[in-house]
């Protein structure tokens, strides 16, 4: 027998006996290999149904915080109170993936409603109890009300308003910290015509806005967790923002003559490139470096930044609006620091041709898409899921924090008196 027939006879035995069992084996098989498809394709799916059904099913509040006339605590009684709101349990996979339980977010908001400023505070109502506490306690002369929620209130009409929006990103690498309260001095408590406070520039302009016109800016937040999928290892995971941190830090601290700096693990024996002492960085560079490592020493939220501008078509004035804004939030940023600037790729798409827009149909549907994001406070989860920003309690409490009598916006509202127990030798 040649060798092809030989050959030839080999796989027809195969095919006779091989090929019938692996047939019923995939027959056998299929329901599994089924479900693990579609529970990969579904999966996304059915989390994002069972939270949504979870947020309808909760009940939501605003509180509005009256400051006092004058507000001694520097920003660290704000970073306390922040301490208090982070919370990572995500529960059990069960209340996860059936249930939609979530970690608890808030929202800090800071609007301007015809010129009067207000501080308030979104949540869920099964939360405000342990907020309102958290605040008092750092807090004690300040008044907690409960109120409507003034963005119900607002419906798009394209034929007599309109409507400037942006969310937030970082101006350099996420790993950057912005400039602080702690690096403004504010920690020392200096006295009041001494103090330097970022936060009075939105102030004074939140305060300037005229009739027919608010502006809101929105901030929310959820603790962070160091759960995030790590390069090179299919099932570790951990805290890219941390791990990056300390890896930028010895960017900073090793320099290298030829390279302008280069990181620790990529240097070379025979490199001619050096550890520095702290003493022989630049001041610039002993600043960043304190504040990456005092950054990273503190609980750490995701969070984002979302501003709307809202007037009548009358009064709609894109520079004052929109710059005002902008303008207002570079006071966080420095040279050598990070900073804010809005997302091109978030409700700012500029049509400069009309036939990019008929009859601005494109722009009236962004315009209610996110005023709509905003009333549901809807940012780290579906249907308004947006790119997080990562900041510790420090920073944020430098972007959202009661101002002491430094500020003389006009228009910020305050107690008019101080709140005090009665005395206990009152007559009955």
């Amino acid at each position: 027998m040649s060798v092809d027939q030989v050959i030839t006879s080999l796989f027809h035995t195969l095919n006779l006996e091989v090929i019938p069992q692996a047939i019923q084996i995939m027959i056998a098989v299929s329901p599994v290999v089924l479900a693990a498809l579609l529970l990969i394709l579904f999966r996304d799916l059915w989390i994002d149904y069972v939270q949504a059904k979870n947020f309808l099913s909760i009940k939501y509040c605003v509180v509005e915080v009256k400051l006092p006339k004058d507000t001694f605590k520097s920003p660290a009684a704000m970073e306390v109170f922040l301490t208090a709101l982070h919370n990572t349990a995500d529960g059990t996979q069960y209340v996860q993936y059936w249930k939609g339980e979530t970690r608890p977010w808030y929202s800090l908001e800071l609007i301007s409603i015809e010129g009067q400023v207000k501080f308030m505070m979104w949540m869920e109502e099964r939360r405000k109890t342990n907020l309102v506490s958290a605040l008092y306690s750092q807090f004690p002369n300040i008044e907690v009300r409960d109120v409507e929620d003034y963005a119900k209130s607002v419906h798009f009409d394209p034929e007599t308003m309109k409507i400037w929006a942006a969310e937030f990103k970082f101006t350099k690498d996420d790993l950057y910290p912005i400039k602080t309260y702690v690096d403004y001095g504010l920690d020392k408590d200096p006295k009041e015509e001494f103090k330097v406070d970022p936060l009075l520039p939105l102030l004074e302009f939140l305060g300037s806005v005229g009739p027919n016109a608010q502006v809101w800016i929105q901030i929310p937040i959820i603790a962070h967790k160091d759960d995030q999928k790590l390069p090179g290892h299919i099932f570790k995971r951990g805290d890219l923002w941390e791990e990056g941190a300390k890896d930028l830090i010895n960017k900073i601290m090793i320099r290298d003559p030829k390279t302008k700096g280069v990181a620790a693990e990529n240097k070379k024996k025979g490199d001619i490139g050096e550890y520095l002492d702290i003493p022989r960085l630049s001041k610039g560079e002993q600043e960043i470096v304190a504040s990456i490592e005092r950054r990273v020493s503190k609980y750490a939220f995701d969070c984002g930044i979302r501003a709307l501008y809202i007037a009548k078509r009358d009064v709609f004035n894109t520079p004052y609006g929109v710059g005002g804004v902008v303008g207002s939030l570079k006071q966080f940023g420095a040279e050598g620091f990070n900073g804010f600037k809005p997302n091109g790729k978030k409700w700012l798409q500029r049509f400069d041709y009309p036939w990019q827009d008929f009859m601005n149909i494109r722009k009236n549907r962004q315009s209610r898409l996110v005023l709509m994001a905003y009333k549901r406070r809807s940012f780290f989860y579906e249907p308004f899921n947006s790119p997080k920003l990562v900041m510790n309690t420090e920073e944020l409490a430098t972007i959202y924090h009661f101002p002491g009598s430094v500020s003389q916006t006009p228009t910020l509202e305050r107690l008019p008196s101080k709140k005090a127990q009665a005395p206990s030798n009152l007559p009955i």
